[in-house]
């Protein structure tokens, strides 16, 4: 079986938000939760998508 689209992170600001299953990463601030996207992004080699103000996800097309 060869997966081709799914989630390699979440981060968020907001325990409330996602439950575990995937890496999730937690902030403290929108400012620190936009860099450890942006960095995860190129670590991962994925593209970020902007869920909500307090939620992004690190998927793999």
């Amino acid at each position: 079986m060869n997966l081709e689209k799914y989630i390699l992170a979440v981060i968020t600001t907001n325990k409330n938000k996602v439950a575990a299953g995937t890496g999730v990463f937690y902030c403290d601030s929108k400012q620190e939760m936009e860099s450890v996207t942006a960095n995860l992004e190129a670590i991962l080699d994925g593209i970020a998508h902007g869920l909500s103000d307090e939620l992004y996800v690190i998927v793999k097309h």
